[in-house]
């Protein structure tokens, strides 16, 4: 049984690890089943269960690359584009073990899209959480393709996720070994931002 320290630990040693910082160590893909499995128990109202994830491993991920470079180079005009980000791009999705793409399925006739997005935001948590436990790096990223809404509904078509205008693209979760140190960090203490009436 996990104590109430084990998980003190868990939540306050986790940290993000950036794909420039991933070894080429596989990751164990059931761990990823995991993960997955996990986020499935996030909370949410309504038990919509809005979240959907596409797991790209192996070749895959240099596909998921060039589509995102692609899709960034096709829906920026041309005196914005910088080569130096489409690089970027290209490097950061294909230098993790998996990339995980997260998708809302909105549900609008039952509840607000917050409360959808803070359930997703939870199932992935349970996700990074549980990367940490294994001792792996993870890292939630809404760059690339994120933000970019004319790639949004086009990406849903090329991932095989049955999704439209009215779903939400959240970002992928990279994961991957890692051998770097990764600093401490630190919080401003909970008394500044909370207010106790008892």
């Amino acid at each position: 049984m996990t104590t109430p320290q084990d998980l003190n630990t868990l939540i306050r040693s986790r940290r993000s690890v950036y794909p420039k910082q991933y070894s080429r160590q596989a990751v164990d893909q059931e761990i990823i089943a995991q993960m997955l499995e996990n986020a499935n128990w996030a909370p949410n109202h309504r038990k919509t269960e809005p979240w959907r994830f596409v797991v790209f491993g192996g070749s895959q991920l240099e596909a998921l690359a060039q589509f995102q470079a692609e899709q960034y180079k096709l829906h920026t005009p041309a005196e914005a584009f910088d080569q130096a980000k489409y690089d970027k791009v290209l490097v950061n999705f294909s230098s993790p073990a998996y990339a995980i793409a997260i998708a809302l399925k909105r549900h609008e006739k039952l509840l607000p899209e917050y409360e959808e997005i803070a359930a997703v935001s939870c199932a992935v948590q349970n996700m990074l959480l549980t990367a940490a436990a294994y001792g792996l790096g993870a890292f939630w990223s809404t760059g690339g393709i994120t933000n970019l809404a004319p790639a949004k509904v086009p990406f849903f078509e090329w991932a095989g996720l049955p999704l439209g205008e009215e779903d939400l693209l959240m970002g992928f979760v990279m994961v991957g070994h890692y051998e770097v140190e990764i600093p401490d960090n630190a919080r401003k203490p909970i008394q500044e931002k909370c207010i106790w009436r008892i």
